[in-house]
């Protein structure tokens, strides 16, 4: 280890043991007390830059000034005499540990989690002091009170471990400062603004799991993390009210590009919940394509075929051939959602048929679709209630049905999950898996 700072044996400080502490000159005279300390953000640890000695006047002593902490004695001892150090005004670029970090939320990336920090790591290396951890247990709560080492001793009678419960700091993300930027009143301000890098490596289950844990400023900062692919994907695993709530406080353009990626009827599902000048003004951003597709789902009542429709489901011409019904889907790079069937369709769009994947794969590549496909194609109305869609899929053993017009004009597709979670209750189908 340098020279240039030492801490106590074990090379671990955590900031609470430090918090509080006297600073003293080579000749032992008071400098201070150290109310915080300032951090640069930098990958993968953060580095310590200085003591706060003054929090009203944000005067901080730069660390490079420190020799020794004396853990014992709780003393901060510098290099040299209190007349030779000048503390500087705070870096608004540099993070509080303290004031931004303690006692708020991180996301544990490995976790799939929001935490709160109860302490800090800190960990002396090549001369810097860096933060390499959160604690995040009750050890991390009982040390702030003083009461860690009576808490292991009472632990030992007993014959048990009073364990740590440290986040590597690499897991949580890097820290976004902060400035003089306060949490709104009873407000859990997360001052992280998490790695793209990081949390593009979660399932957007797992995020959506995170982001309904936060509030509406923390989902923000989350999202903005996330490419419009991953933030529609995370967008669609949340409750209505969640997406409403995210939508709702988000930059109208990006709001519009992230609802021009989800399937026309979860966008539809969004924007029937929204005021009618913000829903206008986002369709009004979004493709004409996408815009018009999610305008006629709003036409229809929520609770019926027509409003739990998609218009996302694929249709061939019934004159192709296998082979050429197989080359016509790997052209049109249907979603997994809309390809649980392959309906086929005369010249007027008519439903005339339904193919299975399997029959389809297996067949000769010359052999005509119409020979392959089935002709008794169950179906319901755009005006049938949900109920009784759920009663169709059920009796048929279906993972998805067409909505079809009186003329048997297919106009959208409803899967079973979203059956699901329009007649089962919120607590029931919480804890069902997900059709894709």
């Amino acid at each position: 280890m340098s020279p240039a700072c030492r801490v106590p044996e074990s090379g671990l400080l955590f900031l609470t043991e430090i918090l509080g502490a006297e600073v003293i000159d080579v000749l032992q005279r008071r400098a201070g007390t150290v109310r915080d300390l300032t951090a640069q953000v930098r990958e993968p640890y953060p580095v310590v830059t200085g003591l706060v000695v003054s929090r009203r006047r944000q005067e901080v002593i730069p660390w490079s000034a420190v020799r020794t902490f004396a853990a014992a004695t709780r003393e901060v001892v510098l290099r040299g005499g209190r007349e030779e150090v000048r503390p500087r005004i705070a870096d608004q670029r540099d993070i509080w540990l303290g004031r931004d970090v303690l006692d708020k939320q991180v996301v544990d990336t490995d976790g799939r989690r929001v935490v709160r920090v109860n302490d800090l790591q800190l960990v002396a290396s090549g001369g810097d002091l860096l933060l390499v951890g959160a604690d995040i247990g009750v050890r991390g709560l009982l040390r702030r009170l003083g009461v860690e080492g009576v808490a292991k001793w009472v632990a030992r009678l007993f014959h048990r471990d009073l364990p740590m419960a440290l986040v590597s700091w690499e897991t949580v993300g890097p820290l976004a400062p902060s400035g003089d930027a306060q949490p709104a009143p009873g407000e859990d301000a997360v001052r992280l603004r998490v790695s793209a890098r990081r949390i593009a490596r979660l399932h957007p289950a797992d995020i959506a799991d995170i982001v309904e844990s936060l509030g509406a400023r923390e989902r923000q900062t989350v999202f903005a993390a996330l490419s419009g692919e991953l933030a529609a994907d995370t967008l669609e695993e949340m409750e209505l009210a969640d997406q409403v709530s995210v939508i709702e406080h988000m930059d109208p353009r990006r709001a519009g590009q992230i609802l021009g990626q989800m399937p026309p009827d979860g966008a539809a599902d969004i924007l029937s919940e929204l005021p009618r000048e913000r829903a206008d003004r986002l369709l009004s951003l979004m493709r004409k394509d996408e815009a018009a597709d999610v305008r006629e789902l709003l036409g229809y009542q929520e609770d019926t075929a027509g409003g739990l429709m998609t218009t996302q489901f694929v249709t061939v011409p019934e004159q192709l051939t296998a082979q050429r019904c197989i080359d016509e889907l790997r052209r049109m790079e249907p979603e997994a959602e809309s390809v649980y069937y392959v309906f086929v369709t005369d010249a007027e769009e008519h439903l005339k048929g339904v193919l299975s994947l399997r029959d389809l794969i297996v067949a000769r590549p010359d052999r005509p679709i119409r020979d392959l496909m089935i002709r008794d194609v169950i179906a319901v109305r755009p005006e049938d209630s949900a109920q009784e869609v759920a009663a169709v899929l059920s009796k048929y053993n279906l993972l998805a049905v067409p909505v079809v017009d009186d003329e048997f004009r297919i106009q959208g597709l409803i899967t079973v999950d979203d059956v699901l979670d329009a007649v089962l209750p919120a607590s029931v189908k919480r804890k069902l898996p997900r059709t894709v």
